[in-house]
């Protein structure tokens, strides 16, 4: 699954949790199994009586009316003597439940349902022996407007229509919203799913359709799906409604897009990537993708907790993730578009194939999908550079991982919520960051045999951590497990400093030693840090790389004398520390650098200053001597920096006009020599670039930007295409942060006439991106109408919160019941964390604790309290850091001067 998340800033800027019985063992000892249940180690919630192994499933909708009738018969292996039988199940009335072995006649069950458990007890009057039996269900259960369970999506269709589709969201435990069910990773099945599906709509679903046949009535046709394969009940998928579909040839394998009539021409984009990425998968992983079909399925609306869901032969994504329109889609979109289908390519095998036991190793699943995402992205499209966004993901998880609320990669899950909350940057960002240094630290040819011999042994079937570690090792990488261990199961980051450097005869001799990096612990953590076997690979600039394995303290000598690297290529998940003598120097020697040292200097330096353990002026110096002749690459990442500098001064016109005056002198020039629109032959990286220096620019008010996105803006009353273009969205963002009442009514106009889905949801938020506060009021006002769409109205106020966190915090505690109907279940318990968490003001952190008091549970307030204590570090960095920042700029004054 894709999780949505907001990018890491730089910037200095309820209810109760369902138990789960945990078994004693820690996960990294569970035994793997194949599938047929959980291994007596592995975590479950359920008996261990009863076994499913193939499901019948019938569901009838009621689209109109949001509720659903269905029928479902369960192949089960009781494996012990039992007079109940206990399932998952939630929001569903079960009116009927009957058992039978063979052709014997059946015995009725008594139903008692257990809301808060999400679970079903079926107790049938006597005991059932062990064997092989039918458990047969009637029932029905609510269609939701957000994406839990089966759920439905309303838009407006290219003819201004009112439609609406119907599609299910089952990760992470919610397919017991749609069938009761063994609703845990380690009951795989196998899955005969059937629809009454009205007439001129289309269904689809895991596999192809087996028959269509006419329904009792109204024209409606019951469609059967072909058999799943044996697979994790979260991956089963339904979709349905006036849909459209587009196909290509991958091998032997239909590879699909899906969307709603009228744009699946907008959906080429992710049909190529998938017909390109698909074969390369099976030969990296040397297992054949095992399905006859693989759709992409694009859903109008958005979710507040994920944009995509790998869905096994059914990949669900929502629209803004997966269409893109020529006139308003952005190159970052764009490639997000085919990241993201890479991403949910990948979990075909990691994830479907060979699923996690349980939740504890989620990271199995989605840190793969993410290294491999990146992997394949940057072989099929080499331009792209993609290999750079590893430190922007290493810069996610370690904005976490800083903190003494973060988590291990492999984290104890003891309820649904954790499970939720579990879907965050660690399991994500650090967990491609780690397996990034472990292939580099196993070698690229003993790594991919690892996984192909892992891929083989596991299919089908289910894994812990170890399961990877061992057959990564088999195939070559001694030592590997020991590495891993430490970064997978322990939390936090190691920090590697340079104590000394000495040249003499042509040699480096580096003094190296291991702490742990910290924003909120520091001296604890330099009193007692956390230890790590370290894999370092360090260059001296224009040399020979060496490598070593740091435990506490080491010397690594290197060829040559100069300026030098201690994380060459960035492959290591650790912060380095040098004396100030080598970053001056590497200041120097900044372009002789590879691309990807460079973005990790910056990101490294940035980090350190704002954590105390160097001056904050050696951050800003390297941002200085930044070129203008820097890659296109590196001049992108220079805006995020500088705005996060003048974000720091929140409140303090003064000093941040001196800033905005700083930035548009270094940044200026450079959008200069590559213009506000695409020029013919222009390099791959430019288009990021120029979205790069127009958004900050335009949020931090340089006049001379502002003032062409109201030019353009005011072009739009005698020309509607005046702003199209991939940097459309920009140009409106910027005039809606400085509307007045007028332009806030444009594009509020703007947004209701529009007929394109995501076009309409975008400008509705922006809405909430005013700086005038009496506007952002209007927004959230606007938010809890019907007009913006039931998906829409959260991000609404998600857009308020930018510049008016507290405005909207308190909005949504006032209204906190009818902003809850608004965002899906999975992601309440988060979502205030996400509209205060970026704030420095101590109040917010007061709030956020009352509000986790109050509502959540030790549990489920895991994400608030990381909040908390980001905010407290925030304030305290900025309080510390702004007179470095304001010396450092006098500094730069008098110079010029």
């Amino acid at each position: 699954m894709t999780f949505s998340h907001t990018l890491v800033s730089r910037s200095l800027s309820a209810c109760a949790p369902v138990a789960l019985a945990l078994a004693s063992l820690s996960p990294s000892v569970a035994i793997a199994q194949d599938g047929n249940g959980p291994a007596p180690a592995v975590a479950t919630q359920l008996p261990r009586t009863a076994v499913p192994s193939h499901y019948r499933i019938k569901v009838v909708p009621d689209a109109a009316n949001l509720t659903f009738t269905g029928e479902a018969s369960i192949d089960v292996d009781v494996k012990e003597a039992t007079d109940s039988l206990t399932l998952n199940a939630a929001d569903l009335d079960i009116t009927s439940a009957t058992i039978a072995m063979g052709r014997k006649r059946a015995i009725k069950g008594t139903v008692a349902l257990d809301k808060d458990a999400q679970t079903a007890t079926i107790t049938f009057g006597k005991a059932l022996k062990p064997g092989k039996y039918s458990l047969s269900f009637v029932y029905s259960g609510v269609i939701s407007q957000q994406a839990n369970g089966l759920f439905a999506l309303d838009y407006t269709d290219s003819a201004g229509a009112a439609k609406r589709a119907l599609f299910t969201q089952f990760e992470a435990p919610d397919a017991r919203r749609f069938v009761p069910s063994w609703d845990e990773p380690s009951y795989k099945a196998t899955f005969d799913l059937s629809v009454v599906v009205p007439a001129g709509q289309m269904a689809v679903s895991n596999m192809p359709v087996a028959s269509m046949k006419r329904a009792e009535k109204d024209g409606a046709n019951l469609v059967t799906f072909e058999t799943s394969p044996k697979m994790s009940s979260y991956l089963l998928f339904l979709g349905m409604g006036e849909l459209e579909r587009m196909t290509a040839k991958s091998g032997d394998t239909e590879v699909g897009v899906v969307t709603g009539k009228g744009n699946v021409q907008k959906a080429q984009l992710a049909l190529d990537a998938s017909v390109e990425i698909l074969p390369w998968f099976e030969e990296y992983f040397g297992v054949p993708y095992p399905l006859p079909k693989l759709d992409n399925v694009a859903g109008p609306g958005q979710s507040q907790f994920f944009s995509a869901m790998e869905n096994w032969g059914a990949i669900f994504t929502f629209e803004r993730t997966l269409l893109v329109d020529p006139k308003s889609t952005s190159e970052g979109m764009k490639r997000r578009v085919y990241e993201v289908a890479a991403h949910e390519i990948a979990h075909q095998w990691f994830g479907n194939l060979v699923t996690m036991s349980w939740w504890d190793d989620l990271w199995l699943n989605e840190g793969f999908a993410s290294w491999m995402a990146t992997k394949v992205t940057d072989v099929m499209k080499p331009e792209w550079e993609m290999l750079l966004t590893r430190v922007d993901g290493r810069e996610r998880a370690m904005s976490l991982d800083a903190y003494k609320t973060t988590h291990p990669v492999v984290q104890e899950i003891k309820t649904v919520e954790a499970v939720n909350q579990a879907f965050d940057a660690i399991t994500y960002n650090k967990g491609e960051a780690v397996i990034t240094m472990f292939e580099s630290f196993s070698g690229d040819d003993a790594w991919r045999e690892g996984i192909r011999a892992y891929m083989k042994k596991h299919a089908y079937g289910n894994t812990v951590t170890s399961d990877l570690w061992s057959a990564v090792e088999a195939a070559g990488a001694a030592g590997l497990s020991e590495i891993a261990h430490d970064f997978t199961t322990q939390p936090g980051i190691p920090l590697v400093t340079v104590g000394a450097a000495q040249c003499a005869n042509g040699m480096t001799t580096l003094s190296l030693s291991q702490g742990e990096f910290s924003r909120d612990m520091k001296e604890a953590k330099d009193e007692a840090p956390l230890k790590w076997h370290v894999p370092i690979k360090a260059q001296v600039t224009g040399h020979e790389a060496k490598n070593m394995i740091l435990e506490g303290t080491g010397t690594l000598q290197l060829p040559g004398c100069g300026s030098y690297v201690v994380n060459l290529g960035q492959a290591g998940y650790y912060r380095s520390l040098y004396p100030a003598a080598n970053v001056t120097a590497l200041a120097k020697d900044f372009t002789k650098l590879a691309s990807i040292d460079q973005s990790g200097l910056l990101a490294d330096n940035w980090q350190l200053g704002l954590g105390g353990y160097q001056p904050m002026a050696q951050a800003l110096d390297l941002l200085d001597a930044v070129p203008q002749d820097a890659s296109d690459v590196i001049l992108a990442a220079v805006p995020d920096y500088l705005e996060a500098t003048y974000g720091t001064f929140e409140g303090d016109e003064a000093n941040q006009k001196r800033l905005l005056a700083y930035t548009s002198k270094k940044l200026t020039p450079v959008l200069g020599r590559i213009g506000y629109d695409a020029q013919e032959g222009e390099g791959a990286q430019v288009p990021l670039l120029r979205q790069s220096l127009v958004s900050a620019l335009g949020r931090m008010g340089d006049p001379a930007v502002v003032a062409e996105a109201r030019r353009r803006f005011d072009a739009l009353s005698a020309n509607p295409e005046a702003l199209d273009g991939p940097l459309k969205f920009v140009w409106l963002g910027i005039v809606a942060q400085n509307a007045d009442q007028a332009t806030w009514d444009m594009l509020r106009s703007m947004a209701n006439s529009s007929t394109i889905a995501v076009e309409k949801a975008q400008l509705f938020s922006l809405l909430g991106r005013a700086k005038d506060e009496k506007l952002s009021a209007q927004a959230l006002d606007l938010a809890l109408t019907d007009e913006p769409g039931k998906t829409t109205s959260a991000a609404i106020v998600a857009s308020v919160a930018v510049d008016h966190d507290m405005q909207a915090v308190d909005f949504v505690l006032a209204n906190r019941e009818k902003y809850e109907a608004l965002i899906d279940v999975s992601a309440r318990t988060q979502a205030m964390s996400r509209l205060g968490g970026g704030s420095a003001d101590l109040a917010m952190a007061d709030k956020l604790n009352a509000y986790a008091d109050q509502y959540l549970t030790p549990e489920s307030r895991k994400v608030t309290d990381r909040s908390i204590a980001a905010i407290k570090a925030r304030a305290a960095t900025r309080a510390r850091v702004k007179p470095e920042i304001v010396s450092w700029l006098d500094k730069k004054t008098s110079r010029k001067r």
